[in-house]
């Protein structure tokens, strides 16, 4: 192929596949300005809403990662490109990266479902696990709940959105159920005045729904009295211990013994 012939051929494609060309170019630069104001407008709208902040960066980078594929596909059909062999590599890649990660997986899916849904939040006490505490933090593959002796749990989020989950402090309130073992040498209307004024005195108990004293249980050597009063949610481990303190207190101030074990 002489020069002559080379310029005739270069010639001709540049007037085939020149448009093609010219006009690809400029739907990749006007798709990036696109995609990029998408993606301002987007991250602007989530935080406006107050959208779960673990979950903001994963919607924004899906929607843009989302539309680059999209132009890249069309452009690839404008400039002829063949997208069969492509989306062959394409799709088993997809089935390799989904077998092996199928685990992992499932908890990125519950992770979304949990920051979506909400069945519990950050600062919520829950029960999960065998295991008690605050909800530290909440990822998309993970939560991390800190145990109430200062223990960081890390527990994969398919658990969570699978199994039982006892929200704590949900409500806001949680009630203590306090039951006292007594003889029936202990007068109940001498016993029942000492509980009512610690139950009075005692700032942390909530009025409403008001607090139940009663007796629950009658025995052949005695009687059982069941205390039932209402605390807030945060903070109810420390308030039972200190009306338990309270209360024993109050009874032994009194003169009334305890019944021994």
């Amino acid at each position: 192929m002489n020069t002559s012939q080379f310029y005739d051929k270069a010639v001709t494609w540049a007037i085939s596949a020149g448009p093609k060309i010219l006009v690809a170019v400029i739907i990749f630069f006007a798709g990036q300005w696109f995609i990029r104001l998408l993606r301002k407008l987007m991250h602007r709208s989530l935080e406006q809403k107050q959208f779960a902040p673990s979950l903001r960066p994963f919607l924004v980078n899906l929607l843009f990662t989302s539309l680059q594929v999209l132009l890249v596909i069309a452009i690839m059909q404008i400039l002829g490109i063949q997208m069969t062999v492509f989306a062959a590599v394409l799709a088993s890649f997809g089935v390799a990266i989904g077998l092996a990660l199928s685990g992992t997986l499932q908890n990125f899916a519950s992770g979304i479902l949990i920051l979506m849904l909400k069945p519990f939040q950050v600062g919520d006490n829950i029960a999960a696990q065998g295991e008690t505490g605050t909800v530290s933090s909440i990822q998309l593959f993970y939560t991390v709940v800190t145990s109430f002796d200062n223990k960081a749990l890390i527990i994969p989020n398919s658990k969570l959105s699978n199994e039982l989950i006892v929200n704590l402090s949900r409500a806001g309130t949680r009630r203590l159920d306090t039951v006292l073992e007594m003889p029936f040498s202990v007068p109940y209307d001498r016993l029942k005045p000492a509980i009512e004024a610690t139950i009075q005195n005692n700032k942390a108990i909530l009025k409403d729904p008001a607090s139940r004293i009663g007796i629950s249980e009658m025995r052949g050597d005695g009687y059982s009295v069941m205390i039932n009063l209402w605390l807030p949610a945060h903070g109810f481990e420390d308030e039972k211990m200190f009306f338990n303190e309270a209360l024993l207190v109050s009874l032994l101030g009194l003169g009334i013994k305890l019944p021994e074990p």
